[in-house]
């Protein structure tokens, strides 16, 4: 199922310099962020079928994007996804969306902050809207808990390039890996 996100997110460098990201969702009218947070005490790791992966499908690596936003789409192979809190047998159970930043802890629940953004939904696409410049975009699947699994399943990371004009990015057609 496809369910869209509105996410309103400044610059990872503005950010870090000022603390003042800002991320929003227009499906609940609050933060893209605000989800329960991880049981604690719930960082046993669970087993990822060998052959799965995770992949941005769109934008791709070294993309310029003219407009600052645009929709990003992401998939799973061998490996399924499912709304947070409910656990099912071999499921990669859902994506988080690292921007401009790196890979945290595997041992610990994912934080749940601006630029580790969680689709606790089962979301496969969202639209992003970042001020010009360089980002970084990753994906790491989280289990029930958030804790990312053994092997951890994360996709390469990806560099764009964020132009200002009135030109929404067109989504090309592309094929999963």
């Amino acid at each position: 199922m496809l369910v869209k996100r509105r996410l309103i997110l400044l610059s990872s460098a503005a950010a870090l310099a000022t603390g003042s990201v800002a991320a929003q969702s227009s499906d609940s009218g609050g933060p893209a962020h605000a989800e329960p947070p991880a049981t604690p005490g719930s960082t046993q790791r669970k087993p990822a079928p060998r052959d799965a992966y995770v992949y941005i499908g769109w934008p791709q690596d070294g993309q310029v994007i003219t407009g600052t936003r645009f929709k990003v789409w992401f998939g799973t192979r061998n490996f399924g996804v499912a709304p947070a809190g409910v656990a099912r047998p071999n499921t990669g159970h859902h994506h988080h969306l690292l921007i401009d930043t790196s890979l945290p802890p595997m041992d610990e629940p994912i934080p749940n902050n601006r630029t580790h953004l969680h689709f606790g939904s089962g979301q496969t696409e969202t639209v992003l809207e970042l001020l010009p410049g360089t980002h970084t975009l990753q994906l790491l699947m989280g289990d029930v808990d958030h804790v990312p699994h053994d092997p951890p399943v994360v996709s390469k990371r990806i560099t764009v390039q964020v132009r200002a004009g009135r030109a929404p990015a067109t989504m090309a057609t592309a094929a999963p890996p």
